[in-house]
């Protein structure tokens, strides 16, 4: 199979995966040959809401792995998964990186990485922004939203 780029990145914290975090993940392995996963980290994760019922770090890249394999066991092949210990990860530096995927939500980091790609004598990322994924009420999917269900205070 022909991939458009040779590297592809994505990043977030993937917490209780759910359809949005699959569009975005699918359209990654679409586009890339390869496609690097920056999963934030707990330190990352600290002021998120509802941080106590965010799943930990083992367990959503347990989760991403799973589904990367139901999508196709080859794609476990075109992947790796690294920490993401700041908001910019190694988008900010590394060559080779010709696309990001993004989220509506979180294009406007994927925008400043590419200032600071260009700022560092770089090439601009490509980026691909998906849009929102709404659930059966017609509002937008979100791991925030997922967790303050689990919170028994909400």
């Amino acid at each position: 199979m022909e991939f458009p780029f040779k590297l592809c990145g994505i990043g977030g914290t993937f917490d209780h995966l759910h359809k949005g975090h699959k569009l975005l993940i699918k359209t990654a392995f679409k586009l890339g040959k390869k496609v690097v996963i920056g999963l934030t980290t707990e330190e990352m994760i600290k002021h998120k809401k509802f941080q106590n019922f965010i799943e930990n770090y083992e367990k959503r890249k347990e989760n991403l792995l799973s589904y990367i394999a139901d999508l196709n066991p080859d794609n476990l092949n075109r992947c790796d998964i690294i920490p993401l210990n700041d908001p910019f990860g190694p988008a900010i530096s590394t060559p080779e990186l010709e696309v990001h995927v993004s989220s509506e939500e979180s294009y406007k980091m994927a925008m400043r990485i590419n200032q600071i790609r260009e700022e560092n004598g770089l090439n601009k990322m490509i980026l691909v922004i998906i849009p929102a994924v709404l659930n059966k009420d017609g509002d937008k999917i979100s791991s925030s939203d997922i967790r303050a269900r689990l919170d028994p205070k909400e």
